[in-house]
C-alpha cells in the first residue's frame, strides 16, 4: 500500500484513525482556521439566548404585547431547527466554504436589520432570517473543521474546542445579553454580531473546501424535512404558551407527523436522498444524536428556570443574572477544551460520555436545593460548575462521535444532524419541562407565591436531570468502545 493510500484509509477508518495517521507537519494556518470556525459556532449558538434577558427592554422599546415576546426567541429556533438538515446537505452539494460564507452574509444582514427594527413584526422577521443564515453556516462549519484538520489528535482537539463553543454559546449569550442591555441598549445584542461575522468572513480563506458530492438536489426531501421540523418546533413552542390541546397546536403536530413520515418515504425511494441511509446506519451515531437531543432539552430548560429564579424570585438585574452564569461557562470551557480531549486519550467515548452525563445529573440534583429566601450562591456556584464540567465532557465525545467514520461527502449532513438534535431537543425539553414546572406551581397555589414558583422551577430542573440519566442509559447501550481511543 502506498503512503497516499495508507493516509486515505486511516482517515476514513473509525477504529484506526488515531493509531495509524502519521503525525501531520506543523501548519500555522490551522490555528487561524480553528479560531474562525470556533468564533462562528459561538456566535451562532449564543444568538439563541442572547436576546432572553433583553426581552423586557424590547417590549418597552417597540411596544410589543407580552404574548408576542416569545416569538422573538421562537422565530430564531424555528428557522434554525427547521432548515439545519437542508443547510448541511447544501454544503455537501454546492461547496461547504461557499455555503458557510453565504450563511454568514445572511446572518449578518439579518442581525443589522433586527437591530434597526422599528416594530415587533420587523424584529421577528429578522430573527427568522437570522435562523436561516445560522442553519446554512452551523453544519458547514463543522464539516469544514473535518476537511481542514487531519484525522487524529489535531482533529480531536479541534472538535473539542468546537464542542466547547456549542456548550458555551448559550451561557455566553445570557452573560453578553445582560451586559449589552444594561450598559448600552437591547439593539446591541443584535448589532454585536456584525463585526464578529465580518471578521469571520475575512478569515474563511484559510479553510479547506474539501470534495463535493456529485448528485442532484433532493427537493422533495429538503422540503418535507424543513417544513416537518419547522412544524414540530412551531407546535412545541405554541403548545408551551397556548396549551397542548389548542387546535392550531394539534394541527401543526399532525402536519409535522405527516411531513416527517413523507420525508422517510422519500429518502427510502430517492436515488440521491438528502439523508443517505449510510449516515444513520451506524448505531453509535444514532445514539450520539439521541444523547444530544436529551442534553439540549435539559440544558435549555435549566437556563430558562435559573434565569426566572434569579430575576423573578431574587430580583437580579440583567447584568447580575448574566454574570451568575460564569461558573457554567468555566466548567464547560475547561472540560471541553482540555479535560475531555485528555480523557479521550485513555478512555472510550462511551465511558467519558457516561461520566459527563452523571456529573451533569449531579449538578441538576444540587440545583433542587434552591429556596426563595436562602443564600443562592451556596447552590448556584458549585452546582453550575459541576453541571458545566459534565456537559463539557459530553459535548466533546458526542461531537466527535457524530462525525467520526462519515464519508467526507456526507460530513455536512452529519453535522446538520448534530445541530438539529440539539435545537429540536432544546425546543422539546423546554416546552415539556415548562409544563411540569407550571403544573407543580399550580398545585402549590393558593399560598406562598414565591415558594410555589420556586418549587415549580426546581421540579423542572429535576426533570431535566432525569433526561441526563436517560442519556447515560442511551450511551451505555448504543455507543461502542472505541479502540482508537482505548489503545492510544
Amino acid at each position: 500500500m502506498s503512503v497516499g493510500e495508507f493516509r486515505k484509509a486511516s482517515a476514513t477508518s473509525a477504529d484506526a484513525a488515531v493509531l495509524t495517521e502519521p503525525k501531520p507537519p506543523a501548519n500555522p494556518r490551522l490555528g487561524l482556521a480553528l479560531l474562525v470556525i470556533a468564533a462562528a459556532q459561538l456566535m451562532l449558538v449564543l444568538d439563541g439566548t442572547i436576546v432572553t434577558v433583553a426581552l423586557p427592554s424590547v417590549q418597552d422599546s417597540l411596544g410589543m404585547a407580552e404574548a408576542d415576546l416569545n416569538w422573538v426567541l421562537s422565530a430564531y429556533a424555528l428557522a434554525f431547527g427547521g432548515l439545519l438538515l437542508a443547510g448541511g446537505r447544501a454544503g455537501d452539494l454546492f461547496g461547504r466554504r461557499r455555503v458557510f460564507r453565504l450563511g454568514l452574509v445572511v446572518f449578518t444582514a439579518a442581525s443589522l436589520l433586527g437591530g434597526l427594527a422599528t416594530g415587533g413584526a420587523m424584529l421577528i422577521s429578522a430573527r427568522v432570517l437570522q435562523g436561516a443564515g445560522a442553519a446554512l453556516a452551523a453544519p458547514t462549519a463543522l464539516s469544514l473543521l473535518a476537511t481542514t484538520f487531519p484525522a487524529g489528535p489535531a482533529r480531536n482537539k479541534a472538535i473539542g474546542v468546537y464542542g466547547a463553543m456549542g456548550g458555551l454559546g448559550s451561557v455566553v449569550g445570557l452573560l453578553l445579553g445582560g451586559a449589552l442591555t444594561e450598559w448600552l441598549n437591547w439593539r446591541w445584542v443584535l448589532f454585536v454580531n456584525v463585526p464578529i461575522a465580518v471578521l469571520v468572513l475575512a478569515g474563511t480563506s484559510v479553510l479547506v473546501e474539501g470534495d463535493r458530492e456529485r448528485g442532484k438536489v433532493d427537493v422533495p426531501g429538503a422540503l418535507s424535512a424543513t417544513f416537518g421540523l419547522g412544524s414540530l418546533v412551531y407546535a412545541i413552542n405554541r403548545g408551551g404558551t397556548d396549551g397542548w390541546t389548542d387546535t392550531v397546536t394539534l394541527a401543526f403536530f399532525a402536519a409535522a407527523a405527516v411531513l416527517l413520515a413523507l420525508f422517510a418515504v422519500v429518502q427510502a425511494r430517492s436515488a440521491a436522498p438528502m439523508m443517505p441511509a449510510r449516515v444513520v446506519a451506524d448505531r453509535g451515531r444514532v445514539g450520539v444524536n439521541v444523547v444530544l437531543l436529551l442534553m439540549g432539552g435539559g440544558m435549555m430548560a435549566t437556563f430558562y428556570f435559573l434565569t426566572l429564579y434569579m430575576q423573578v424570585i431574587k430580583g437580579y438585574g440583567p447584568m447580575r443574572t448574566g454574570l451568575a452564569y460564569l461558573p457554567f461557562a468555566v466548567g464547560i470551557g475547561v472540560a471541553a477544551g482540555g479535560v475531555g480531549p485528555a480523557l479521550l486519550g485513555r478512555f472510550s467515548e462511551r465511558a467519558v460520555t457516561m461520566w459527563g452525563m452523571a456529573l451533569a445529573a449531579a449538578g441538576m440534583a444540587w440545583f433542587t436545593l434552591l429556596t426563595p429566601g436562602g443564600n443562592p450562591w451556596t447552590v448556584l456556584l458549585p452546582a453550575q460548575l459541576v453541571a458545566g464540567v459534565g456537559l463539557g465532557l459530553a459535548f466533546v465525545t458526542t461531537t466527535i462521535g457524530g462525525v467520526r467514520g462519515v464519508e467526507e461527502q456526507d460530513t455536512g449532513i452529519a453535522s446538520g444532524l448534530i445541530n438539529t438534535s440539539q435545537q429540536i431537543g432544546g425546543a422539546i425539553g423546554l416546552a415539556a419541562l415548562a409544563a411540569v414546572a407550571t403544573a407543580v406551581t399550580d398545585h402549590r397555589l393558593p399560598g406562598d407565591l414565591p415558594g410555589a414558583m420556586t418549587d415549580g422551577y426546581v421540579a423542572g430542573i429535576a426533570a431535566g436531570g432525569a433526561l441526563y440519566l436517560v442519556a447515560i442509559v442511551v450511551a451505555a447501550v448504543t455507543m461502542g468502545r472505541s479502540r482508537q481511543l482505548q489503545d492510544r
